[in-house]
């Protein structure tokens, strides 16, 4: 039996290295036969200023290195073995993202899309796959446009939340919109997987805040909502935008806050009670009134495991207590571990940010180092035993610097249809887990090891998490639940495979519509929705 096995091994390993030579070779072959001249004269042809030069960056060029690493968010995917573009495009405007588009179908290139580059499988910037491929780079679509009057904003899809919160604040007080809790992630990849945060028990996701969106399509012309159709557009909110074209934009319906909001943050150890805390935490946090959120983030300080209880409450600390305490005494939340301020600081706050710091650190698109990391999700429907508790934490412990994010549900969330959106992780859903480890030292010694704990860590959840399917979140992004073939297609079967995961029931409406508005797949990646003729 161990010789069987270790012959098991030892040929996955070989199809591992068979399949990456063949994609290294095809790329390789496929990049020799590219003629570059003629496809950026097809740029320029197909832009509305035909005499500008169209910005483009071929690896002999001397920016092509500064801009592919400033794009590079996970470092994982940033050795040398990793495929690196044949192109990177940074348009200025809509009209050269059509000629991209145009132009990519005509000299069959594959086309990655970056808004903030923090795909957790680094697919807006890099490939697994053996067709020659550009990186778009939004960088220059980062206008924000807030209409007070009329509660709403533009935001373009280059633009980070991070600019999208500080530029509602700069409006008005008390306007806000419930998306994620990390400012650097761009808004174009965020909201079209969902995007949950802080507010989504008292608004819902991001996606279900969307009022109209511009895209480029497959044929290179771009749609709004009327002119797309709403089968499109609601595939698009929460079922990965870039299946289906390349967003330019946002509109959104901004959400009231109130001028001042609360926050708390309390850390508990083993020794503490942490985990009996966390379970009880477990039959408390979706029943909360929807106007109050408390979040759990494990992680190791100074070699301790902490249990981070975090909260943001719209209202008042005086309400808060008379909550916390009636509902969740056994935390021992006090007077003073609470924080009266604005909305827009309090996303500071759950940053990690200084909150009495200069509020302009929200448009900063990488205000933290970059390091590696690995990140894999789940969806919790009954409470889990604290024996079970117990094991996680032992094996998060294990990690040098792990992050597991615990987000409750309830509330607008268990109102809102599963099918509403491809976002189908709704009633009947407590909370959900994100596993991440992070590392910052590179090689392979290294990130195999990182690899390893959170993946056994993911096995060990299996028998207390969702099942039939195991689900997902999109933004999460995991191959390890599957991928497609390395030309980008994949069977309807192979595709479910993972797509389930991520969408359930709603997988099969997305392959319908991608085959509808994309049936040649032009838009693919390791973990598009495929278009099955």
């Amino acid at each position: 039996m161990a010789h069987h096995s270790i012959s098991s091994t030892i040929l996955i390993s070989l199809v591992h290295i068979f399949v990456l030579f063949t994609v290294l070779v095809s790329a390789s072959i496929s990049s020799n036969n590219i003629n570059y001249q003629a496809f950026i004269n097809c740029l320029s042809n197909h832009s509305l200023d035909h005499n500008s030069q169209y910005p483009v960056y071929l690896p002999n060029t001397s920016s092509y290195n500064s801009i592919l690493n400033n794009t590079i968010e996970n470092l994982r995917f940033s050795s040398p073995q990793t495929r690196k573009p044949n192109l990177i495009a940074t348009p200025v405007n809509e009209s050269q993202v059509q000629a991209l588009v145009i132009c990519s179908k005509k000299y069959h290139f594959q086309i990655r899309t970056r808004s903030g580059g923090q795909d957790f499988e680094g697919l807006s910037y890099t490939s697994q796959q053996s067709l020659p491929f550009i990186v778009l780079n939004l960088v220059n679509f980062q206008g924000v446009d807030v209409d007070v009057a009329n509660e709403s904003a533009w935001v373009q899809g280059g633009a980070t939340l991070g600019q999208l919160y500080y530029k509602i604040a700069e409006k008005s007080p008390t306007l806000g919109f419930p998306a994620g809790l990390c400012p650097p992630v761009g808004v174009g990849g965020h909201i079209s997987g969902g995007g949950w945060g802080n507010m989504m028990r008292k608004y819902g996701l991001a996606a279900d805040n969307v009022i109209d969106v511009r895209i480029v399509n497959a044929n290179g012309e771009i749609l709004d909502r009327k002119s797309m159709g709403e089968d499109l557009f609601w595939a698009i909110n929460g079922g990965g935008a870039a299946s289906y074209g390349i967003v330019l934009s946002w509109k959104l319906k901004l959400v009231h806050v109130p001028a001042n909001v609360t926050v708390f943050a309390i850390p508990k150890t083993w020794q503490q009670g942490a985990v009996s805390l966390i379970h009880k935490w477990q039959f408390v946090a979706e029943t909360l009134p929807d106007d109050l959120m408390v979040l759990i983030a494990l992680s190791k300080s100074n070699g301790t495991t902490l249990a981070l209880f975090q909260a943001l409450y719209l209202g008042g600390k005086d309400q808060l207590l008379q909550i916390m305490n009636s509902s969740f005494p056994e935390l021992g939340l006090k007077a003073q571990d609470c924080i009266e301020t604005t909305w827009i600081r309090s996303t500071m706050f759950f940053f990690g940010l200084p909150l009495n710091g200069p509020l302009n650190i929200l448009l900063d698109r990488n205000p933290r180092p970059k390091i590696s990391s690995k990140t894999k999700s789940d969806f919790v429907k009954e409470p889990i035993p604290e024996i079970g508790l117990r094991g996680m934490w032992r094996r998060v412990s294990l990690a040098d610097n792990p992050l597991i994010l615990i987000a409750p549900y309830g509330g607008k969330m268990a109102e809102i249809s599963g099918t509403s959106t491809p976002f189908p992780h709704r009633n009947g859903t407590l909370y959900h887990i994100c596993y991440e480890v992070d590392w910052f030292i590179q090689g392979v010694d290294v990130s195999t090891k990182q690899l390893q704990l959170v993946r056994r860590l993911y096995r060990y959840m299996t028998p207390y998490v969702s099942n039939s399917p195991r689900e997902a979140y999109l933004n999460y992004r995991d191959l390890d639940l599957g991928r497609n073939r390395i030309d980008g297609s994949a069977t309807y079967e192979q595709a479910k495979f993972w797509g389930a995961k991520y969408f359930n029931e709603n997988f099969d409406r997305l392959v319908k519509v991608k085959t509808k508005v994309d049936p040649d797949n032009f838009f693919s990646n390791e973990q598009s929705i495929p278009s099955i003729k």
